[in-house]
């Protein structure tokens, strides 16, 4: 009997060594099962080769699961129900997330391939130093044309749009800041505004372009362009960039009086159980080969310099991707303007969307 006592005390013992030792791992953000990385990203914003690639190279197992949203993605980042190891936000949503201390410090000493990100890529707004945020991508809000409806030239500013030319043929991105943005630019005033006043007269101005509106969309936008379904849309420079290339009679426009620069950044969530899986993931995105495959099969601006040398000319070259410093002079990044004023923007945005049509 004392035997039996001795063993099962031997194996409680077991079993509360191998409990407090699980609990270690974890609270040192490594999972006991550090094989899986788990990635949260916007829909179709990797190319599934390099997936493969990375697991085949260091032997990850990758968790891909995706957002179509920033405020949906920082909703469930905040509520901790998921351990994501990584996170692709916008540049307004990681200022959010970063004073809601929902992100960690990023060590670039992990990052060798980190050198080569542009210098101009860096030190924006949202994140001063860097110190949260690692450059993906970026780009530009503009508008799509076809010139099977729209001669060349005929659209240059976002005041063309409210042309009865275009009566019940204009389709729009499903975005409140950019919505409510071009709206903006086209008075003048800025992206970022805080002034209600100015943001009610940006939506009653979009109330007289609600005849000229034939959808507000997301992912299904490219597919309608190229088909030829209307005859101008807005959205971002990598979507244009994929229908340009699959219908030549496409042209993708930034109106010189303003627009968005946005920049889409690897994060790592508090939330992390595996950091170095994490470190490991973006360096290898950062690769100049990696980097450069993933821009031509995504159609946005990468802002990997080494990688940029690696694409074909007419991608590097064309001036509506990779526009010149001096073009980018009037483009405007957003900012966090905090809850209570961005849910200004958003019910704005859904008046026009549910009333102003």
């Amino acid at each position: 009997m004392k035997k039996l006592l001795i063993g099962i005390f031997a194996i409680l013992a077991v079993c509360l060594g191998l409990e407090a030792w699980a609990k270690q791992l974890d609270n040192s953000g490594v999972s006991a099962n550090n094989k899986n990385l788990i990635i949260y990203n916007w829909g179709d914003y990797i190319d599934p080769k390099l997936i493969k690639k990375f697991e085949k190279q260091t032997g990850y197992h990758v968790i891909y699961e995706t957002f179509d949203s920033n405020e949906a993605m920082y909703t469930k980042i905040k509520q901790g129900g998921t351990a994501y190891d990584i996170c692709v936000p916008s540049d307004y949503m990681i200022s959010k997330m970063r004073k809601a201390k929902l992100l960690e410090k990023i060590d670039t000493k992990k990052i060798p391939n980190y050198k080569n990100i542009g210098s101009e890529f860096l030190h924006h707004s949202f994140d001063p130093k860097n110190t949260y945020s690692v450059p993906y991508f970026w780009g530009t809000l503009g508008i799509v044309y076809n010139d099977k409806f729209v001669k060349p030239g005929q659209i240059k500013h976002w005041n063309d749009l409210w042309s009865k030319k275009y009566r019940h043929n204009i389709l729009l991105v499903d975005s409140a800041r950019d919505i409510m943005g071009l709206s903006l630019a086209s008075m003048g005033k800025s992206l970022n505004t805080t002034n209600s006043l100015d943001l009610k007269l940006a939506k009653t101005k979009l109330d007289g372009l609600g005849p000229n509106v034939k959808a507000i969309i997301s992912d299904e936008l490219k597919m309608y362009m190229i088909q030829n379904e209307a005859a101008v849309g807005v959205t971002w420079s990598g979507e244009a960039r994929t229908m340009l290339s699959d219908n030549k009679h496409l042209h993708y426009v930034v109106p010189p009086e303003g627009s968005n620069l946005w920049f889409d950044n690897f994060v790592i969530p508090r939330t992390v159980k595996n950091k170095a899986g994490a470190y490991a993931f973006i360096n290898f995105m950062l690769d100049p080969k990696n980097a450069a495959q993933n821009a031509e099969y995504i159609g946005y601006a990468t802002p990997n310099i080494k990688a940029q040398k690696l694409l074909p000319k007419e991608i590097k070259n064309d001036k509506q991707f990779y526009p010149s410093k001096q073009a980018m002079k009037n483009l405007q990044v957003y900012q966090d303007l905090g809850p209570k004023k961005i849910q200004e923007y958003n019910d704005l945005f859904l008046e026009f969307k549910m009333y102003g049509r």
